[in-house]
């Protein structure tokens, strides 16, 4: 063993002398160097005991991330998406063949695997017709009329680039759906496309917000006067991070950012946990009627479900007020969706998911005899066509992804959104990495990921029998139980009576 040993140390030293002849960057000093650090420092109990090849340690952590997912994990293994899924968000945007051969990797035995049921009867393609326009806020003095049964969910600029919301807006022109601002105000790169544009009235109020914090009224008319957008969102909680505001590093405030916001430089951006306005049902149904009255266009909420028992008490105050006075929608998120940066607790264990909410909240509303006045928009995870016409069967009018969006723009999900370091120039402020980006070629893909998004799920519809997504109900599809077996939507989730 000795021996072996003085073998290899021989041809080490060896190849260590050669490249330090041949004037590498290995250096003797910088690895002396380091060796000393190391072995004198007491935060690193790794370090100290294997000073300089310990270091390997973090490379190989970081690196791991990345191995795992292009060379270990099996297709429908990874969280929160895994390739299988990407891939086909990567097929639809290309508007490349998206079939696949052989069999599906799909364990559709699994508990909670989703199948639809086909009939003898599948609607011929002759009959079949497109998603109908559908319009929201009746009561308003400027209803806003959607044509797209998918649309992009709230992204802020800062959180993602310029180039990254320039391409999203060119690709929601070019699908006629909407792109929803996110929480970090209005920019001039979300109106430079035309698109159709919701404004998200986040807890910090970014952009519209009053030196004390609260609501500035004139901004919010101002930006209310802008005609491209068509409605406002009061976000009350995000589906990764209920019961906490946003956070924007200060690495990815630049002074674009800075002004759109109205924050200062050099610091994180925190967002309050809720807004200081809204205290119950009555303070929220008043911030919804203060935000309509001055914008005189649909105003909605965006929230995630963790208590019900509140619903029951806003539906009885929305009557007692009277019906105009309901959210023209709601955006229910699940807490399984995403962000760019949450602390791990909530991410892992906060929040109902959206299988679960969904049904929830639609059966309340329809219990209260709300459910047509009310727009329900599913949202969380919904990526793919089978996700998709899962919450249109179980009851949602429409359906925003973020992710799936993202994905569309060439997202690789590198898991850096939380720093300035994106390799594909989404979620980075650095000029250099946003390059990488061309707004104008990913809008197309932007634009092919709804368009092909919508045709699948059209095409499941067909194979039910139903001439367009929306007609898709609950006794179309079922769902595995804990035995194997499975049972009907519509018996899991039996229609609920007006009261």
């Amino acid at each position: 063993m000795e021996g072996f040993f003085n073998h290899w140390l021989f041809y080490g030293l060896s190849i260590l002398a050669i490249l330090f002849v041949l004037g590498t960057s290995i250096s003797i000093i910088t690895i002396a160097t380091m060796y000393l650090i190391d072995i004198t420092q007491t935060k690193h109990a790794i370090r100290r005991n294997y000073p300089v090849i310990g270091r390997f340690r973090y490379l190989f952590e970081h690196l791991g991330e990345f191995f795992r997912q292009y060379f270990f994990a099996m297709d429908r293994e990874e969280l929160p998406f895994n390739r299988a899924e990407r891939s086909w968000v990567y097929r639809a945007s290309k508007n490349v063949d998206s079939t696949v051969a052989f069999g599906s990797t799909h364990n559709q035995n699994t508990e909670g695997a989703v199948y639809f049921v086909n009939t003898p009867y599948p609607t011929l393609d002759e009959d079949a017709v497109p998603v109908k326009p559908m319009t929201i806020g009746p009561y308003c003095d400027h209803p806003y009329t959607a044509l797209s049964l998918i649309n992009i969910s709230g992204m802020s600029f800062g959180a993602i680039s310029a180039p990254a919301v320039r391409a999203l807006g060119l690709g929601a022109k070019r699908a006629n759906c909407w792109l929803n601002t996110g929480e970090g105000g209005l920019s001039k790169y979300h109106l430079e496309s035309g698109c159709d544009i919701v404004f998200q009235v986040g807890t910090a109020k970014f952009g519209i917000q009053a030196a004390d914090g609260g609501l500035c009224e004139n901004s919010l008319r101002k930006v209310a006067m802008t005609e491209q957008v068509k409605m406002f969102e009061i976000k009350l909680s995000q589906g990764a991070k209920p019961g906490k505001g946003g956070i924007l590093p200060a690495s990815k405030i630049s002074a674009e950012v800075s002004e759109v916001r109205k924050i200062p430089m050099g610091k994180d951006a925190f967002s309050p946990n809720r807004h200081p306005e809204i205290e119950d049902v009555e303070t929220l149904l008043d911030m919804i009627e203060k935000v309509r009255s001055v914008t005189r266009k649909p105003t909605g909420i965006k929230t995630v479900l963790g208590t019900t028992d509140w619903l029951a008490e806003f539906c009885e105050a929305i009557h007692n007020r009277g019906i105009e006075s309901a959210p023209d929608f709601i955006a229910l998120d699940g807490g399984d969706g995403g962000t760019g940066a949450a602390p791990m607790s909530l991410i892992d264990a906060m929040g109902m998911p959206l299988h679960e909410s969904l049904p929830i909240l639609v059966d309340i509303l329809t219990y209260h005899k709300l459910r047509e006045r009310i727009k329900v928009i599913g949202s969380g995870k919904l990526i793919t066509p089978t996700s998709v016409a899962w919450a249109l069967a179980i009851g949602a009018d429409f359906v925003v992804s973020a992710r799936g969006f993202m994905f569309s723009l060439g997202c690789i999900q590198a898991l850096s959104c939380n720093k300035n370091t994106c390799p594909t120039g989404i979620t980075t402020h650095d000029p250099a990495l946003q390059k990488g980006l061309n707004p104008q070629d990913k809008s197309v893909r932007v634009a092919n990921y709804v368009e092909n998004l919508t045709k699948e799920v059209g095409t499941i519809a067909h194979s039910c029998g139903v001439k367009e997504p929306r007609g898709l109900k609950r006794e179309h599809a079922r769902i595995v139980t804990q035995n194997g077996k499975s049972i009907s939507l519509a018996q899991l989730y039996p229609e609920v009576k007006m009261k």
